[in-house]
């Protein structure tokens, strides 16, 4: 019997040891969340217990970051971090790659984007770098002209050709799926897409090509990127299991980006 006791005794302190750490990583609804809640099962033999925590819109996980209150978020592209520590002063570091979401057009009214009448609504997000985003993509598409100088956040006073007349319509990036019915389109981020109950591969009516900028990352508190947590991270993030689920779970609408 002692020897029993013993053997649970030391079972129960190794299981203790090994979750050495325990943080909290800050996600955006759709895909984030679900690749996130994958993660956190294959870190957790690793020593590493991560409490997911889901944010509705895209301007909190930094500001939450930034105050301690999270240790890691994984829902943003660089454009769009570059952005925010800009206007809003953060000290954040990019640790890893994640992936790549396409932004797609959306519509409650036409199957494709050749039959958009003229004067056409079309909704775009209201944040700069994922408005200006959108702007490209409309521009890829055929559908507008943009000022070369513009880079990356173009605003809609820099189109420059707009044969439709389209008029655009800005908005909350997590309001746009439930503004369909109001808009004749609109370009949608991939992740609220999907938390909508929208399929990118079969709902939408075109897609951004694959090859773009907006690669999303895992980023942390700038002094963090080398604690060992943040290797664990990684680590489970590329794992085979994680790169498998995403490879199935979304047939090409999301792409592995290490």
């Amino acid at each position: 019997m002692l020897r029993i006791a013993t053997l649970t005794s030391v079972l129960a302190l190794t299981a203790s040891a090994a979750l050495a750490a325990e943080i909290k990583v800050g996600v955006s609804p759709g895909e984030h969340a679900e690749i996130m809640e994958l993660v956190a099962e294959v870190a957790e033999p690793m020593g590493l217990e991560i409490d997911v925590v889901e944010f509705s819109d895209y301007v909190i996980p930094n500001q939450a970051l930034a105050d301690g209150d999270i240790q890691a978020n994984s829902f943003q592209h660089v454009p769009y971090l570059d952005n925010q520590m800009a206007d809003r002063g953060f000290d954040l570091t990019v640790v890893a790659n994640t992936i790549t979401t396409p932004m797609g057009v959306y519509s409650d009214k036409v199957t494709e984007l050749s039959v958009l009448a003229e004067g056409a609504s079309f909704g775009i997000p209201n944040d700069p770098t994922n408005g200006g985003r959108a702007l490209l993509v409309l521009q890829e598409l055929g559908l507008i002209k943009l000022d070369e100088s513009a880079g990356l956040k173009p605003t809609v006073l820099d189109i420059t050709e707009n044969p439709k007349g389209l008029k655009f319509t800005e908005l909350d990036a997590a309001q746009l799926p439930r503004s369909l019915a109001d808009l004749d389109a609109a370009l949608i981020n991939t992740n609220y897409a999907i938390a909508s109950g929208l399929n990118p591969k079969t709902d939408s009516i075109a897609m951004e090509s694959a090859e773009n900028p907006y690669v999303n990352v895992i980023v942390v508190r700038s002094g963090d990127e080398n604690a060992p947590w943040v290797e664990t991270l990684i680590k489970a993030y590329h794992s085979d299991e994680v790169k498998t689920f995403i490879d199935e779970s979304y047939n090409g609408t999301v792409l592995t980006s290490w």
